[in-house]
């Protein structure tokens, strides 16, 4: 009768001690669309997306993590220890208290979707910037696309497509 007491005492201990240590930490996914972007966590670089981060940090801490690749632009963002409740944390603070400090946990993933950068050579080629003066407006752009109508250059086909295009801008 002693060894089962003692069986289930120690059992119990174990149990509730490794609530409390697999509590205190949380995981989470960083993921980016397309992949393969250096990741930074805190301002030092731990590898490329898709990325696990695990931390031990407590309740309401946040972490900064900022995700380049060449030809995009650099993504900076926070991840905060209070985006999901963390049941185990909150069994072994029942029994510990000291695990309050961890009843948060972050979201499972993180995926943030990425642009292309327009500051290269080849988008400034391609892609002039154009002066205010360069812009006219919709009514100013449907009287140049009627006067072409007039004149035979467009078909009324070609018109009432190009018309369409312009009135919904």
């Amino acid at each position: 009768m002693k060894r089962t007491n003692t069986r289930i005492k120690t059992i119990s201990i174990l149990l509730s001690g490794s609530i409390l240590l697999a509590s205190c930490a949380s995981t989470t996914m960083i993921k980016s669309n397309p992949k393969d972007f250096k990741v930074y966590v805190d301002g030092e670089s731990v590898g490329k997306t898709p990325y696990s981060h695990r931390d031990t940090k407590i309740v309401g801490s946040c972490t900064t993590v900022r995700l380049e690749k060449d030809g995009y632009e650099t993504f900076n963002t926070n991840i905060c220890r209070n985006e999901e409740a963390d049941v185990g944390a909150i069994i072994g603070g029942i029994f510990f208290l000291v695990p309050f400090l961890w009843t948060m946990k972050y979201k499972p993933t993180h995926t943030y979707d990425l642009t292309p950068s327009l500051d290269t050579e080849e988008d400034k080629q391609i892609e002039p910037k154009k002066d205010k003066t360069d812009i006219k407006s919709k009514p100013d752009r449907l009287r140049e696309l009627k006067k072409l109508l007039n004149e035979g250059i467009l078909t009324q086909e070609e018109y009432d497509i190009e018309k369409k295009k312009i009135l919904e801008e």
